[in-house]
């Protein structure tokens, strides 16, 4: 099992910045992959950032250039710095670790960090 801890949501006007954190527990040893997703009121989970156990990141269309998702193998933490922020990033944000085999995949969420970008 792994658990997962978020924090650093909060209210922020935009243009602003935040940093939310991800603290890993558990079985990390095994995590493949992390990353951070969303999910805004009446609409789908989706996904902001990952990042791999070797270092490689993806984005959404929507936050390249502005967000950077990095991670701390010493402090078993992935953070989501968030830049030049916009009303329509509101959401909750969970973060996510992958555990993959042939044939396997287990995902694990945190509990969810609300972000609020005002206008």
């Amino acid at each position: 099992q792994v658990q997962l801890v978020e924090s650093g949501g909060g209210l922020v006007q935009a243009g602003g910045s935040l940093r939310l954190s991800c603290a890993a527990s558990g079985s990390i040893f095994s995590i493949n992959a992390m990353g951070w997703y969303r999910q805004a009121p009446g609409k789908q989970r989706e996904v902001v950032a990952t990042i791999t156990s070797g270092g490689s990141t993806n984005y959404a269309d929507s936050v390249k250039g502005r967000f950077t998702i990095s991670r701390d193998n010493a402090k078993n933490t992935v953070y989501l710095q968030m830049n030049s922020l916009k009303p329509e990033d509101t959401a909750l944000y969970y973060c996510n670790a992958v555990r993959s085999r042939p044939g396997v995949r287990d995902d694990y969420w945190g509990q969810g960090t609300q972000v609020t970008v005002s206008s």
